[in-house]
């Protein structure tokens, strides 16, 4: 094992990893220090800044301490006094990766922090600046030959806005669930892989040249919010992460579809976690629910165009056996088990199809997937047009999706774990003593602690099998299998679905935590209004990275009784802004976001990524993979922009979180949802007994939710366009009772076999609220009357929108 793995394990069996460095220049050498929070370990990083091109990079294996790491400082100052001493530069907090287009190479560090949240004290990190420093020293690099495309490839990268949606942590593996997490203890540079982080190429040559971790950080991209709830006057904690793939990584109208290796655009994985705070008599509990949003997998495409505001759908019939659609969903398969539910939002009745080319062929896609597969792993397909529901209320819309997210979250489950009230405070404070020499370290403020800091000993260090490994944390549910939700976006609709399906999983995971004593959340409730904001403000960060604008919120807006003609005019203004968006901008975008992520890499002699006519062809540009020390460059949506000037004054940040890395955590499980492995089910444990969780009650409740016999493993109905015996298949427009409204109550329908007061008892959410005073719902109607004509043009340039045609004649 090389001496960098073994120094790096060791760091991590004493509870450390280094989070806060300085950086130091002479004219040959950068010298990076880095420490860990408890300020006991001091590493040392000597970079060559006299190679004009090659990246040489040699770590220094000895563990200083403080003062003697201070001692080496002064003696280098001393050293090269004759050309400047030493200079310190920058203090950051892990570096981000090195990059080079046709000349030097450059170094990417994190210049200044903020705090996001805490997941069981291990404190997420967001970016506020960063910092772009050339390698070689200005002499060196005075002497390579100008190239005009070099600052062209600068600038590019810069539109990589790091500042914006990308978030880290030193000692959370928050590329990975929490149910992963703590059923998995892999750590190091296995975390790099994940599909999640966004900067593992620009972070490959240091990784590969010192074997550790040590000095970078793993950036995920797509969002993290971290909020506390009440219900019943208790407090409980709520985080919604989302994680975008950096696989086939890009812009709206030029990423759709899979690509050959089953990878399909606008991958996104979205986590919800409940955290339940420890009591005297009851340890912490903790709960969270994956679902994931993705384009459908099928060869397909849009053209940009700058006439016309929704371009053609063309598929392409050149995969007839669907081997591409085939491996993304054994791929979901071996990263969350089965059964995979597939809720398809598409519509499925148009003037000019558009929309149904795809329904009809994703469907025909699952059919022949579905005939080698055996009976139980069968992929399960919910058909439902939510536009043409959406024309009718917004709450029956809600209580339909409602009813099938139930019936999804019966098979799938959720992951619940208690953890034993075995915590201890945090180091002391971060203070560091004032020095006279340049060389040496700043004054940081002192903050206080808060509650929040308290670290809960999630992990320990030895994997599974350890006869020593701790057992303080109990996972006693998982989640098995996934709900993947689909529109043609991945933006608008998905983003309501997802949202209902979150609060019918906030039903259970507050019953199961023992908040309340039914899984029912009554839609007209003050949570249920506070989870609906949490994810609007997720889906117009999701929205703006891929689409160019904020999601459009027509039921959102509807449910919270907002004026029509002003949801309206909203709504235009966001059609509007994402056609510019796509039609003159996203191509610069999606070329920033190949650089960054390394699809594309400039050479010398071979055409600029701006010279090339197609995103398709990025692959000309890709350097000989077998320089394994080389780090190349991916263009991504945001990277150092304007937070990435210099900052010579560092800011205090509170040094928060865990001293113990949670990839280590050990728990008593044997499966969990993972990237790589298939789930592999155990048998349930009884949940142990506290005050503050129903015990009969909820035993019988999650032995039924993963009981084996569910509908969902028997015929539910076919497609009603189509002709077929396959399992598994279901068109969901049956529930309204007609072809174009869902007016009528849903309740009043007969479900068959489905209904999912038969599949689940008391699971759905009660959507039968009471009617509820407004005098902003009148408005809307006085108003609606008498302004006929702006809701006319309004609905007349919906329809444009809509059935596509020329935007000029």
């Amino acid at each position: 094992m090389a001496s960098g793995e073994v120094l790096c394990q060791k760091l991590n069996r004493d509870n450390c990893y280094l989070k806060k460095f300085k950086l130091y220049e002479t004219p040959s050498n950068f010298y990076m220090i880095g420490r860990d929070k408890s300020r006991t370990h001091w590493r040392v990083l000597k970079i060559d800044r006299l190679e004009p091109t090659e990246l040489t990079i040699f770590e220094d294996s000895t563990t200083y301490s403080e003062h003697d790491c201070h001692d080496l400082l002064r003696r280098l100052h001393e050293g090269n006094k004759a050309v400047g001493g030493l200079k310190l530069i920058a203090i950051c907090y892990g570096i981000i990766g090195f990059v080079r287009f046709l000349g030097p190479y450059y170094m990417l560090v994190i210049t200044k922090r903020r705090k996001l949240g805490t997941i069981c004290g291990h404190t997420i990190y967001g970016i506020s600046k960063s910092k772009m420093i050339p390698v070689p020293n200005s002499t060196v690099r005075s002497n390579l030959p100008y190239s005009k495309d070099e600052n062209r490839y600068k600038k590019l990268l810069s539109t990589v806005d790091l500042t914006k949606d990308f978030y880290y942590s030193y000692s959370y593996n928050v590329m990975h669930s929490l149910q992963r997490n703590l059923n998995d203890c892999k750590a190091g540079q296995f975390l790099y892989e994940s599909m999640f982080v966004w900067n593992e190429y620009l972070t490959r040559g240091i990784r590969n040249n010192l074997n550790n971790t040590l000095w970078t950080v793993a950036l995920v991209y797509g969002f993290f919010k971290q909020v506390e709830l009440s219900i019943s006057d208790r407090i409980f904690k709520l985080i919604l992460i989302a994680r975008r793939s950096r696989h086939y990584a890009g812009t709206r109208y030029l990423k759709r579809g899979v690509n050959e290796k089953g990878r399909v655009a606008n991958d996104v994985e979205t986590e919800q976690i409940v955290i339940a705070n420890a009591t005297e008599d009851c340890p912490t509990q903790i709960s969270s629910v994956v679902q994931i949003r993705g384009s459908i997998p099928l060869f397909w495409s849009q053209e940009t165009s700058r006439i016309n505001i929704k371009p053609d759908i063309i598929l392409y019939k050149k995969d007839v056996n669907y081997e591409a659609t085939r491996l993304h969903f054994e791929n979901l398969a071996k990263r969350y088990g089965n059964p995979i539910i597939i809720l398809n939002l598409i519509k499925t009745r148009e003037t000019k199809p558009r929309e149904t080319i795809l329904r009809a062929e994703f469907a025909d896609a699952v059919r022949h997937i579905n005939t080698s597969l055996p009976r139980e792993n069968r992929l399960m397909f919910f058909q439902w047009d939510l536009h043409r529901h959406s024309k009718s209320k917004a709450t029956n819309v809600l209580r339909q999706l409602a009813n099938m997210s139930a019936y999804a979250l019966s098979l799938t489950g959720i992951f619940y774990c208690q953890v034993a009230p075995n915590s201890r405070p945090l180091e002391s404070p971060d203070i560091e003593i004032n020095k006279t020499d340049n060389f040496s370290s700043e004054n940081l403020s002192i903050r206080n602690e808060s509650a929040d800091n308290v670290e809960i000993e999630l992990c320990n260090t030895r994997c599974p099998g350890d006869s020593n490994r701790s057992h303080n944390v109990k996972p006693l549910l998982n989640q098995k299998g996934v709900l993947r939700t689909n529109c043609i976006d991945c933006l608008d609709r998905t983003n309501v679905a997802q949202y209902v399906y979150g609060l019918v999983c906030l039903g259970t995971q507050l019953f199961t935590l023992g908040f309340t004593e039914s899984p029912k959340i009554n839609l007209g409730e003050p949570l249920a209004d506070e989870l609906m904001t949490i994810y609007e403000i997720m889906g117009d960060t999701l929205a703006f990275q891929y689409g160019g604008s904020a999601a459009h919120n027509k039921i959102f807006s509807e449910r919270r009784g907002q004026w029509k003609p002003a949801a309206q005019s909203q709504e235009l203004i966001r059609t509007l802004q994402r056609y510019c968006n796509n039609a003159y901008f996203d191509r610069d975008k999606q070329d920033a976001i190949n650089v960054f992520l390394g699809h594309f890499q400039p050479q010398q002699g071979k055409p600029a990524l701006w010279e090339l006519g197609s995103d398709q062809h990025y692959n000309v540009g890709k350097r000989d993979s077998n320089f394994p020390n080389e780090n190349v460059r991916v263009s991504m949506k945001r990277s150092l922009s304007a937070g990435s000037i210099p900052s010579d004054t560092p800011e205090a940040d509170p040094i928060l979180g865990c001293n113990q890395p949670l990839s280590e955590i050990v728990a008593a499980a044997n499966d969990g949802i993972s990237e790589s492995t298939p789930l592999i089910p155990t048998n349930e444990d009884s949940i142990a007994a506290c005050r503050y969780i129903p015990s009969v009650i909820q035993k019988q409740f999650f032995k039924f939710m993963h009981d084996g016999q569910l509908l969902g493993r028997d015929p539910i109905s076919c497609d009603e366009d189509d002709e077929c015996n396959f399992s598994n298949f279901m068109d969901a427009d049956w529930l309204s009772s007609s072809g174009n409204s869902c007016e009528g109550d849903i309740n009043e329908r007969s479900l068959g076999s489905l209904s999912i007061e038969n599949v689940v008892n008391g699971l759905n959410i009660d959507m039968n609220e009471p009617a509820r005073k407004s005098s902003g719902m009148s408005t809307v109607k006085e108003n609606e009357q008498a302004k006929p004509d702006l809701d006319e043009l309004l609905e007349k340039f919906g329809s444009w929108v809509s059935d596509g045609g020329s935007l000029f004649h």
